[in-house]
């Protein structure tokens, strides 16, 4: 899922990340000790923290934020008022510098917060190609995949994981360590109390599966074999009643194992807090 960027105790083999070449703002204040790549763009009253690393090509627009012991990698965009690397809300915090770990060519808008994680040496992550719209908070201790759409104004709790290229629809509300598997849709203003399986689509209050994300699955590359073993797969979990169990074990015996269906049986037997039905 997640690669992670260049962090404060390494070096790129050219010894780039420094701070004297970046284009920053007069009325930006970065601290000593901030680790900037020569092309980074620091815009106005932006605030950069001695522990933040940012790699090539990423930009803080405007009254940007980098709270922390943060690390962005290369090619981002972050829009003005989003705060990155703000310390965690968990109660149970007890010190150190646990941080925040943002991959590559994310695309970051206005009022986003994501927090650091609780735990010293932990770390909150963001992947890559991550699309995260206005207003939406990523909390302690989450891990968010690669090519993820997170709509404006979802709340995410902690320790909640995205897998990669799932999109999660405006205004949903996801609680603490709920899992959101690969591919995954769900729909506006949901509110997700149970892990919802790869390659499916959710919606309501709280959420239900409707159905299995095939135009998802084709705009990703997903074979037509992958496709209707998942349709199959979907039948059964979702169509027949009986314990999700035998249900998965049905689906082992007679769906045609692909690596979907591999992933989407991995995923549910793995689940602690039950899957969405």
């Amino acid at each position: 899922m997640w690669m992670a960027p260049l962090s404060a105790k390494q070096s790129s083999p050219s010894d780039t990340l420094h701070r004297t070449m970046a284009k920053i703002h007069p009325t930006a204040i970065v601290a000593e000790g901030a680790q900037l790549a020569d092309d980074v763009i620091v815009g106005p009253f932006c605030t950069v923290s001695d522990q933040a690393v940012i790699g090539s090509g990423t930009e803080l627009v405007s009254h940007v934020v980098i709270e922390g012991n943060t690390t962005l990698g290369c090619g981002n965009r972050v829009s003005p008022f989003a705060v990155l690397g703000g310390k965690t809300q968990d109660l149970k915090f007890k010190g150190g510098t646990p941080g925040v770990r943002i991959g590559n060519n994310n695309t970051i808008r206005e009022y986003v917060t994501i927090n650091a994680a609780t735990n010293d040496g932990d770390y909150t992550t963001v992947g890559n190609d991550c699309h995260i719209l206005a207003y939406s908070h990523i909390a302690h201790c989450c891990h968010i995949g690669n090519s993820v759409v997170i709509v404006n104004a979802c709340q995410i709790a902690g320790h909640v994981v995205i897998e990669d290229m799932a999109t999660i629809e405006g205004s949903v509300g996801i609680v603490q360590f709920i899992r959101v598997g690969s591919m995954a849709y769900v729909g506006a203003m949901s509110k997700i109390t149970k892990d919802v399986p790869p390659y499916m689509i959710g919606h309501g209050d709280p959420l239900e599966i409707r159905s299995f994300n095939r135009i998802g699955m084709e705009r990703r590359g997903v074979d037509e074999a992958g496709r209707k073993a998942i349709k199959e797969a979907y039948r059964i979990l979702y169509r027949q009643e009986g314990p999700v169990a035998d249900a998965l074990d049905k689906i082992e015996a007679e769906v045609e194992q692909t690596a979907e269906i591999k992933h989407l049986l991995e995923f549910c037997r793995a689940s602690e807090n039950g899957i969405a039905r």
